[in-house]
């Protein structure tokens, strides 16, 4: 048996599609998140990168705006990643943050208040590790203390918070990380927050400990989730980079198309998890133009199925190539993949397989009354048997037009 999931799970599965904001000291020096460790930096050196951090071009509501062009409904924001360096006040905890440096600001104060302008939900990413702190090497204990208590200043300093994403356990894989004091914190202070805790690169959708509202598939897509049997209903949620680093980096040339996000977007959708896609801000605190035109792009596709990214539920039916189905209480969505542009020879290119033409699905056993494209309500011929067999006339993509994947809307008698 599957069980209910918590309504805090119901409503994390709605977001469907989140911002993850990597940004840093390590951005001054624009070569990605680990750039001290790969690199040996002693702290001693690095950490001199505090007196440099203006945040002169740090604009929380920039950052909220392209999230809500793209079709984002949340954004987790890397309050400390492993450097150590708090974009929060520390509250005494600790100098090394960005109210202590030449910016003076509390950036996840501005954040938290950006967001809720714009109706997104606000995540805190946190790392577990800790690079700057040296009792996360000499007493463990006294580290997680220090850890607990710095999750505690945000569940009780920013309001209502949407989830906490922590990351580094894997660096400690047999000690004892006291996660239940931890979680028993976020669920004292923000008991409806999503707890997640990543996994890492080797171990997809690894569930750990109770409290996790979510597992993490980091830089690969999803697999199906057997939820027979779990004591509680876990989601699933993918984490991917534009390019090939979470932290800027300049001379990283590897980049996501438009087609890249939006068709993995689908395939999250496909299985129910959730795609938060990572921008990693400039030195300054700026969204490269790269990026920023990237999700704009994507959030066109976005706009035309939204309802359906968000509510659309997997379901049994079943395709015969890449296409998938979604659906609601009172209709059946298709997403239609490798689709060609209607047009002569001379001026269209041949897709990557499928063209227009027939698509098969099983498992429709409904009486299907009609069939359009939610981008122009065009509508489309079909064929139905009494067996659930369904066969769509899947037309071309207008000229002018390529949307990569096509959601085609069925209603029901």
């Amino acid at each position: 048996m599957i069980p209910v999931p918590e309504s805090r799970i119901v409503q994390f599965e709605k977001l469907a599609f989140g911002m993850f904001v990597h940004w840093g000291l390590y951005s001054q020096l624009g070569r990605g998140e680990w750039i001290k460790r790969f690199e040996n930096i002693p702290m001693s050196d690095y950490a001199k990168l505090k007196d440099t951090f203006t945040a002169d071009e740090c604009d929380p509501a920039a950052w909220v705006g392209i999230a809500k062009e793209a079709g984002m409904k949340y954004i987790c924001l890397t309050t400390r990643h492993h450097e150590g360096f708090s974009l929060y006040d520390t509250r005494g905890l600790s100098d090394f943050d960005a109210v202590h440096s030449p910016a003076h600001r509390d950036i996840v104060a501005e954040f938290v208040k950006a967001c809720r302008s714009e109706d997104i939900t606000p995540f805190f990413y946190h790392t577990t590790l800790d690079w700057y702190n040296e009792t996360f090497e000499t007493d463990f204990d006294t580290y997680l203390e220090y850890l607990r208590r710095s999750i505690e200043i945000l569940c009780t300093n920013y309001g209502h918070i949407g989830g906490f994403w922590f990351d580094g356990n894997w660096s400690k894989p047999n000690a004892d990380w006291k996660e239940d004091q931890l979680y028993a914190t976020i669920r004292k202070h923000q008991p409806d927050a999503i707890i997640v805790n990543n996994t890492g690169l080797f171990a997809l959708g690894k569930q750990g400990h109770p409290e996790i509202d979510s597992v993490t598939y980091e830089q690969g897509r999803p697999e199906p989730l057997n939820r027979e049997g779990m004591k509680k209903y876990i989601a699933a949620e993918m984490c991917q980079t534009m390019n090939q680093h979470w932290g800027i980096a300049t001379n990283d040339l590897h980049y996501l198309s438009p087609k890249d996000c939006i068709e993995t977007l689908c395939a999250c959708r496909k299985l129910g998890a959730n795609y938060l896609l990572n921008i990693g801000p400039t030195a300054s605190g700026r969204i490269p133009d790269y990026e920023a035109s990237v999700l704009r792009r994507v959030g066109q596709w976005v706009k035309i199925g939204d309802k359906v990214i968000r509510e659309g539920k997997p379901c049994k039916i079943k395709a015969y190539n890449s296409d998938f189905a979604l659906q609601t209480d009172d209709a059946v969505y298709l997403f239609i993949h490798h689709l060609t542009i209607n047009g002569c020879d001379h001026v269209t290119v041949t897709g990557d397989g499928g063209g227009a033409g027939p698509r098969a699905f099983d498992g429709i056993n409904k009486k299907v009354i009609s069939a359009k494209w939610l981008d122009n309500n065009e509508s489309l011929r079909f064929s139905q048997s009494a067996d659930g067999l369904f066969c769509l006339s899947a037309t071309g993509f207008p000229y002018g037009s390529d949307l990569v994947v096509r959601i085609a809307e069925l209603r029901y008698r």
